[in-house]
């Protein structure tokens, strides 16, 4: 009997020491697991901090690649040829309308000088000028844009999160003052061949040159280059900074970096608009100054900027004057300057995908 009686002892201590083995390989387990729950805890932590510090690193302005600045370049000059030759009718008709004191300007007077011109010389005619415009606003173009992202990173504009509208002006300035001084004599000779028809003016870009080198001395072709710096700060500056601000208050908005193609014209085209209307007085004397024709031989002088502001207020008055021909610009800028922009983007993300997928196959 007591034998009997002393199986359930060793059941029982076989019992308790198989819980207390299991609670012990529980414990242990759940230690285990919560090491590991806060190795993976730390090393996610990690993960983050080290992603957010990629993140800020990339935020920071680096070095241009030669693929990026390439691509920019091939960019700006498409869309600058695409957007000028659109508008080109348009321009002549505002450029003469400018550099003449005897007819007021009106959406008549600029649809009867369309017409004469058509009638006179051909529909070709009124895109006179435009290869004298191509010479220029190709490099002008591709340089205004690349420049733009340059000057950008240089200034850190809207880096790390930040908001830097002051900068974002500057940088769309300084943009502008750039590709405006390395092609300013392509924009005299534009003016001169617009201003003129091939009978009595210039036949050719080379003859413009030719002519005013000879006639009129090499400083010429520089005539009217403060007026269109002057100019070119708050136009491009105004240009370039609400295009971007556009941008980038929709993407606060939507979510979305990326605006498809129509919201792109109409942000380009509200910048157009008020960039033209910023500078458009300074466009009136850059070109009176440009197409003025000075006689070396009998001394002549070039009137300063302050001069052919007077006189133009004097003569025209404030509104006739300085904003002579602004509502065609109201209408051909914001086209312009919408197709510049939208195509600029377009072309810009479409060469950087062809630029990744050729990367991606070399690497395979």
């Amino acid at each position: 009997m007591s034998r009997l009686l002393e199986k359930p002892n060793i059941a029982m201590s076989i019992t308790t020491t198989g819980s207390q083995l299991s609670s012990t390989v529980a414990a242990a387990t759940s230690t285990q697991v919560s090491s590991a729950a806060y190795d993976t805890d730390t090393s996610s932590r990690e993960d983050d901090e080290s992603s957010s510090n990629s993140l800020a690193t990339n935020e920071l302005p680096m070095q241009p690649s030669f693929d990026e600045v390439f691509i920019s370049l091939i960019a700006g000059a498409a869309a600058g040829a695409l957007a000028k030759t659109t508008i080109a009718p348009l321009d002549r008709t505002k450029i003469n309308f400018q550099i003449r004191k005897d007819v007021p300007f009106s959406f008549r007077a600029s649809l009867l000088y369309l017409q004469q011109t058509y009638n006179k010389e051909g529909v070709l005619a009124l895109w006179r000028g435009n290869s004298a415009t191509m010479a220029r606003i190709v490099p002008y173009a591709a340089i205004q844009f690349t420049s733009h992202e340059q000057w950008r990173r240089i200034l850190q504009v809207d880096q790390n999160g930040s908001n830097t509208k002051g900068r974002r002006f500057i940088a769309g300035s300084l943009a502008g003052i750039t590709s405006q001084s390395l092609t300013y004599p392509l924009d005299l000779a534009r003016a001169r061949m617009a201003v003129t028809d091939r009978y009595t003016g210039y036949r050719t870009l080379r003859q413009v040159f030719a002519k005013i080198w000879v006639e009129e001395g090499p400083r010429t072709l520089y005539r009217g280059y403060w007026a269109t710096v002057l100019g070119v700060i708050p136009y491009a500056g105004t240009s370039f900074f609400t295009y971007e601000t556009l941008k980038r208050e929709y993407q606060e908005m939507t979510g979305n970096t990326k605006p498809n193609a129509l919201i792109s014209l109409a942000f380009g085209a509200a910048a157009g608009a008020a960039g033209q209307t910023a500078s458009y007085p300074l466009d009136i004397v850059r070109r009176r100054m440009q197409t003025m024709r000075i006689n070396t031989n009998a001394q002549e002088r070039c009137p300063t900027i302050l001069e052919i502001l007077v006189k133009i207020y004097r003569e025209e008055g404030f509104k006739n004057g300085f904003y002579k021909g602004l509502s065609m610009n109201w209408i051909k800028g914001p086209i312009a300057v919408g197709i510049s922009f939208s195509t600029y983007d377009l072309i810009k993300a479409w060469l950087r995908e062809l630029s990744h997928l050729k990367r991606g196959r070399v690497e395979k």
